[in-house]
C-alpha cells in the first residue's frame, strides 16, 4: 500500500505536471492519470456522456484598463483612486458596467432566522447599493460566522441591492477593505444555461473602500460612523439608514473562456434496496500551477504534494481496497477528483449544481483534502461532526484501526466552509471534511506545515513524507466509505444542527 500511494503522489506532484493549475496542461495530464487508475480498477465512467469527465466551463474576468469610481455629493463628483481609495472586483456577467446609485448602510448585512438577524428589515434597497460592515458580529460559532460572511452577496441581492460595498467595522486600518476587493482577476463557472457559481442574481458589483473613503461616505449621515461602530463593537446590530452620497462605477472587462475536467468513477452498489443510493468519496486534483512572478532560477512550481496529491492518492487507494476485498458495496460509491478547488471550490460547486447522479440519492460524502502524513497520526478530525451522522461512520471506522477522532483543533479558521464538501452541504447532502489530527505531535507538524509549505512551492516531494502513514490514511478512507456504503440506514442530519435546519428542513433527524 505504501508503495502505491507513494507512486501516485510522486506522479501527481512531479514538476512535469506544472502544479496542476485548473485549465492548464498539467491538470489535464493529472486528470488522464486518475481516469486511467479508475479504469484499471474496473470502475464505471461516471462523468458526462458516458465519459470519465465532467468538463467544467469557466470564465476568467479582468479589468480592461482601470475602473472609474466616484463619490457623488449633490453636483460634486469626486474621483476615487483605484487601489488606494477603493477597489472593485471584475464582473463575470457584464462586459461593461455603468452604475450610479444611492447607498444604504445595512449594518452587518446579514439575515438569519436561527439568530434572529435581519439587517435589511425596513430598508428600501431596490436598485441601491448596500454598505455593510465586513465580517460578522462577535460570539457566533466559527462555522456559522464563516457561512454568513460568504452569503452576504445573496442577502444583499435578495433585498434588491445592485451592489455591495464592505467597510471595516473598526477605524484602525487605513486601507479599510480595499485589499479584500483588489482582485486583478475573478474566475467562476458559467454553464450552458448562463448560470454562474455566484447565486446572487441581480448583484452587479462588490467593492471595498479605504478608511478615508468610508469617512466621506458617512459625512452628514443620520448617525455618525463612530456611533455605529461602537454599537457593533458592543455586540449590537446597528440599524440601517440611507447615506447622502451616491456611488458611481464605470468599467470594462476582458473575458477568457476555458474548461477544466473533474474525473468521476463509480463502483455500482449491489443491494437491491440500497444500490440506487450513492456515497461520495472525493478530493481536489488541482493546485496553484506556476508562479508567474518567480525570478530566474527560483522554484516556480506549486507542486501541491500534500494539497492535494496526497488526498487523491488515498482516494485511489480506497478504491483499490474495495476491489481487493472481493465484496462489492451495497450502496454505489462515487469517486470524484474535483477541479478548481483552489479557485474557490468552483468545480465542486459546478457538480453540485449540475450533478451526474440525482442529489436526492446521495446518502453522504467524505472530502479528503490535504492529509499531512509527516508524522504517525493517531487520530483524525471530521470537520462537520456536529451536523450529521457521517461523522459517526468516521468514528466507527477509525476505532477498527485503533485511531481516535479529535475535536476541531482550529475552530477560529471556519474550516468546515472552506473545502469541496461545502457546496454539497448547501444542497442538503450530509458531508464531512477529513484531516489527520493534532495528537501524537500533529499540532506542531501542522503549525510548521502551514507556516512553511501551505500554498507555497515547498509543498513538494522534498518533505519528509511518511508513506506508511499515508497508506494508513488510505485504509481509513476505505473503511469509512465501506461503513457508509453498507450501513442499513443512510446518514442523517443531527437534531439541533444549524446547517441541518438551514439546508434540510423537515428531513429525519438523529439525536446527538
Amino acid at each position: 500500500m505504501a508503495d502505491r500511494v507513494q507512486a501516485d503522489v510522486e506522479f501527481l506532484a512531479d514538476d512535469l505536471l506544472e502544479g496542476r493549475g485548473a485549465g492548464e496542461r498539467g491538470h489535464e495530464v493529472a486528470a488522464l492519470y486518475v481516469a486511467s487508475q479508475f479504469r484499471s480498477l474496473g470502475m464505471q465512467p461516471a462523468g458526462e456522456n458516458g465519459s470519465w469527465y465532467q468538463r467544467v466551463p469557466f470564465r476568467r474576468a479582468t479589468h480592461e484598463g482601470s475602473p472609474r469610481l466616484e463619490l457623488i455629493s449633490g453636483a460634486t463628483r469626486e474621483a476615487l483612486s483605484v487601489g488606494s481609495d477603493a477597489a472593485v472586483r471584475p464582473s463575470i456577467t457584464e462586459r461593461e458596467r455603468r452604475i450610479e446609485a444611492p447607498m444604504v448602510f445595512v449594518g452587518w448585512g446579514i439575515t438569519d432566522g436561527r439568530y434572529r438577524f435581519d439587517d435589511y428589515r425596513g430598508l428600501d434597497l431596490k436598485g441601491k447599493i448596500a454598505v455593510a460592515f465586513s465580517g460578522t458580529p462577535k460570539g457566533l460559532p466559527s462555522e456559522v460566522a464563516a457561512h454568513l460572511s460568504q452569503q452576504k452577496d445573496e442577502f444583499a441581492a435578495a433585498a434588491g441591492a445592485i451592489g455591495l460595498i464592505e467597510i471595516d467595522p473598526g477605524s484602525d486600518s487605513p486601507a479599510g477593505t480595499v485589499r479584500g476587493a483588489s482582485r486583478p482577476r475573478v474566475t467562476d463557472w458559467v454553464d450552458a444555461k448562463g448560470r454562474t457559481g455566484n447565486t446572487a442574481a441581480g448583484l452587479r458589483f462588490r467593492a471595498g473602500v479605504s478608511e478615508a473613503t468610508t469617512q466621506r461616505m458617512f459625512a452628514g449621515a443620520a448617525q455618525s460612523l463612530a456611533r455605529i461602530r461602537a454599537e457593533a463593537a458592543g455586540g449590537r446590530h446597528p440599524k440601517g439608514f440611507a447615506l447622502k452620497p451616491r456611488f458611481a462605477l464605470q468599467d470594462k472587462m476582458k473575458w477568457e473562456e476555458f474548461t477544466s475536467p473533474a474525473v468521476l468513477g463509480l463502483l455500482p452498489g449491489t443491494d437491491p434496496k440500497l444500490r440506487s443510493e450513492t456515497v461520495i468519496l472525493m478530493g481536489h486534483l488541482d493546485h496553484l500551477g506556476i508562479d508567474p512572478d518567480a525570478k530566474p532560477g527560483e522554484d516556480a512550481i506549486y507542486n501541491g504534494a500534500l494539497d492535494n496529491a496526497a488526498g487523491i492518492a488515498t482516494m485511489l487507494e480506497a478504491g483499490r481496497a474495495f476491489v481487493r476485498s472481493g465484496k462489492p458495496p451495497k450502496r454505489s460509491v462515487l469517486f470524484i477528483a474535483h477541479t478548481a478547488e483552489e479557485l474557490g471550490l468552483l468545480g465542486a460547486s459546478y457538480w453540485a449544481s449540475n450533478p451526474t447522479v440525482p442529489l436526492r440519492q446521495v446518502a453522504g460524502a467524505v472530502n479528503l483534502d490535504m492529509p499531512v502524513p509527516l508524522y504517525d497520526f493517531t487520530e483524525v478530525v471530521a470537520f462537520g461532526a456536529d451536523h450529521s451522522t457521517v461523522a459517526r461512520a468516521v468514528a466507527d471506522a477509525a476505532k477498527t484501526m485503533g485511531l481516535g477522532v479529535g475535536p476541531d483543533p482550529m475552530p477560529e479558521q471556519g474550516i468546515f466552509t472552506r473545502s469541496d464538501h461545502y457546496p454539497l452541504v448547501m444542497k442538503g447532502v450530509p458531508s464531512v471534511l477529513l484531516f489527520t489530527g493534532h495528537a501524537n505531535g500533529g499540532k506542531e507538524v501542522w503549525a510548521r506545515f502551514f507556516e512553511e509549505a501551505y500554498h507555497q512551492v515547498d509543498d513538494d516531494l522534498k518533505q519528509p513524507i511518511r508513506w506508511t502513514a499515508l497508506a494508513r490514511y488510505g485504509e481509513l478512507n476505505y473503511r469509512i466509505a465501506r461503513t457508509l456504503a453498507d450501513a442499513p440506514q443512510r446518514p442523517r442530519w443531527i437534531k439541533g444542527s444549524y446547517f441541518a435546519d438551514l439546508v434540510a428542513p423537515g428531513e429525519p433527524r438523529a439525536e446527538r
